[in-house]
């Protein structure tokens, strides 16, 4: 005698050895034999042997109608060999009867299961609606298969170029676009970034990049709602008497921040002003401007181009432009003339006169060390937009180096300047969206420059004197700090004042920028609260001691900063490969700073372009050593590219340049990490609908 039953799903069928009240002893055709649960016995059988029988009702299954059995099912439950009887006839042979359980089995929408052998037909609604899914999961394999297709052929079809970054770097695994790019991928074995550039789904390498970032930082666009920027009243604010303030930036800089001013020159006592643009007075926490400028947290720089934390209207109506009283947050430090010691410090609210907006680019070549520091030399060339400017800058560049140097004796060691700040241009640009074909300009300006180091130590100044001040007064702010200047110890940001190792301060808030930085108008809001209550301005300030909010902008902005600074690094990166290739630069003069690379390789370091690459060579190269290095193929969607050593340029290894601050390295560009993953396991496929 033979048993038919299931075990795990399966139907299989057997020889019965032994049987007991509740169980049976089964012997497989490959000899394996198995214990079986009667309850798990279907059908017991003389003829054919079980093997014939199963082979005979699964090649029969296919043929059954479902829709013709679901029509001559009973209402109420059934066994699958009376349906049988119903379908075939009375006498439904036992292979028309297993025939017929293979197919209500495999056919959960039109019968569900109701346990040994039986069933109930769905309701024909149930029956329409899991009709409907299945056709329509049909066609969606079909477009799975389609669209798989044309990516093999080099096309790429619209809406997989539509969700081409979703694809690649927030993926829903189950969407038919998903699924298309992996089964392209395998079937043509093309990784699948390769896969969308030959299919046309990246238009060009800039705009890969940039719609990258659109769509981690900027998914609803760059631009903002209508927004109105309140007005701050003339009388509503006195005006800075005997005070002509001027500012320093460079000229593609539109949100004017801060400005200085000297008074008393000749007198012992002079006193710096250091004013500072003053949204905060009208502005205030929740409102509209306030929580689009928290979404955004930061203005966003690349060459060419820049997103602003703020409309330009907003910004033109506090910004420090020339010819105007503007309103500002002024600190004035009072010192001695000659030892340059501070005497005393003030904070101030007002209505500073703004006579210059100067730019440091148009004037690094005229306001040098020796104009600064020579008085006939710099009588005999007047700075032409500000003649009466000279002895201001020439005292704030003293004053400057003064704290620069006590600074550095807190730091224990002088900051390091040793490699030059870059400087990109795209010629005729007029600042609005790049497409990446321009042609770019690539100069270089000395770090610490007098400038540079004027306005550097002036904010440096307001930074660590207002992030004190608050601190005595009990009012929190944002603060950075260094523990020490360690390797491995990173600049923190928290809400308590504590020192800056690096900086060499007792504590530093950033409040200097409020036009283009977030953290700044928030510390900004508590300044004015601390000059207008004093000691009381802990319980007037509008964010409170021990609160959680300004921990909630400060995780805030420590993710979008370093996204916005990932970007503008990447996009140098992207204008300096760029400027390689236009200028036909295959062979660059460099200076190791990192060795023992996999590989045997090193890292390497452009002397006259902000380029850090992997290079290989015949030789061990120590750090410190000067090569020539020829470059390889650039990989714009990667930002790579890779050199060989050429020609050893020096006997003998110079001394490794030391790190700068923060002992961060430049990133060397790699391979784009994306989230698609052709190699894992096909996620299940849904059920299918069951009533």
């Amino acid at each position: 005698m033979y048993a038919l039953f299931e075990e795990a799903g399966k139907f299989l069928a057997g020889r019965v050895l032994s049987e007991a009240e509740s169980s049976a002893q089964v012997e497989l055709d490959s000899g394996k034999r198995v214990k079986v649960k009667a309850a798990h016995i279907l059908l017991k059988f003389e003829k054919p042997q079980p093997a014939v029988l199963l082979a005979e009702a699964q090649a029969l299954a296919p043929e059954i109608e479902l829709e013709l059995a679901w029509e001559f099912a009973s209402e109420e439950e059934f066994g699958f060999a009376d349906l049988a009887r119903d379908y075939y006839s009375a006498n439904a042979t036992l292979v028309q009867q297993v025939a017929m359980l293979l197919r209500l089995f495999d056919a959960p929408h039109y019968f569900r299961r109701a346990g040994k052998g039986r069933f109930k037909r769905a309701p024909a609604e149930i029956l329409q609606q899991a009709l409907a899914a299945i056709e329509k999961k049909k066609l969606v394999a079909q477009q799975i298969d389609d669209w798989a297709a044309a990516l093999g052929r080099g096309e790429c079809p619209q809406p997989i170029r539509d969700q081409l970054y979703r694809i690649l770097f927030k993926p829903d695994k189950n969407t038919p676009e998903y699924k298309a790019v992996v089964e392209a991928s395998r079937a043509t074995q093309t990784a699948p970034l390769d896969l969308l550039q030959k299919a046309g789904a990246i238009a060009s390498a800039y705009e890969f990049h940039w719609k990258r970032f659109l769509f981690d930082n900027f998914p609803k666009g760059t631009g903002f709602p209508p927004l109105q920027a309140p007005e701050i009243a003339d009388d509503e604010l006195p005006l800075a008497a005997g005070v002509e303030a001027f500012s320093i930036d460079d000229s593609q800089t539109t949100e004017i921040d801060d400005a200085l001013s000297v008074q008393g020159l000749g007198s012992g006592t002079v006193t710096v002003g250091i004013h500072i643009a003053a949204p905060g007075l009208v502005l205030a926490p929740g409102d509209a401007i306030d929580q689009v400028a928290r979404h955004r947290l930061s203005t966003v720089y690349m060459p060419g181009h820049k997103i602003t934390m703020l409309p330009d209207e907003v910004v033109q109506r506090y910004t420090l432009g020339a010819g105007q009283a503007r309103p500002a947050v002024s600190l004035y430090v009072a010192m001695d003339e000659a030892t340059l010691e501070i005497t005393g410090t003030e904070t101030k609210i007002e209505r500073v006169p703004v006579v210059a907006n100067l730019r440091h680019d148009q004037l690094d070549d005229v306001i040098t060390e020796q104009w600064l520091t020579d008085a006939d030399f710099r009588h005999r060339n007047p700075l032409e937009p500000l003649p009466g400017a000279g002895d201001a800058l020439s005292f704030l560049f003293r004053l400057a180096q003064t704290l620069k140097a006590r600074r550095e004796v807190v730091r224990g060691k002088p900051e390091n300047f040793n490699r030059p700040d870059y400087n990109f241009r795209l010629q005729d640009h007029d600042g609005s969206e790049p497409t990446g074909s321009e042609q770019v300009q690539i100069t270089t300006r000395r770090r610490g420059a007098p400038l540079d180091l004027i306005v550097a130590e002036a904010m440096i100044l307001a930074n660590s004197t207002w992030g004190n001040w608050l601190g005595e007064l009990g009012v929190p702010g944002i603060y950075r700090s260094q523990a020490s200047m360690l390797p491995g110890v990173k600049v923190r940001m928290g809400t308590k004042a504590l020192p800056h190792a690096g900086i060499g301060v007792p504590s530093y808030a950033w409040s200097t920028s409020p036009l283009r930085r977030y953290v700044d108008l928030v510390n900004q809001w508590q300044i004015i609260a601390a000059a207008r209550h004093g000691r009381t301005a802990a319980l007037a300030a509008p964010f409170k001691p021990k609160g959680a909010e300004l921990f909630s902008i400060i995780s805030g902005f420590d993710a979008a900063y370093s996204a916005y600074n990932a970007h503008q690094g990447g996009m140098e990166r992207f204008w300096t490969l760029k400027y390689l290739q236009q200028n036909g630069i295959t062979e660059l003069d460099c200076a190791v700073f990192k060795d023992n690379l996999p590989g045997g390789g090193v890292l390497v370091r452009a002397d006259a372009l902000p380029l850090v690459l992997p290079v290989f060579g015949s030789q061990q190269l120590p750090r410190g050593a000067r090569v020539r290095v020829r470059l390889g193929e650039i990989d714009e969607i990667a930002l790579d590219v890779h050199g060989t050593v050429v020609e050893r340029l020096d006997a003998e290894a110079a001394p490794a340049e030391e790190e700068d601050e923060s002992g961060e390295e430049e990133a060397v560009a790699g391979p784009i990490a994306i989230a698609l993953d052709v190699n894992e396991a096909e996620a299940p496929a849904p059920a299918d609908a069951t009533p």
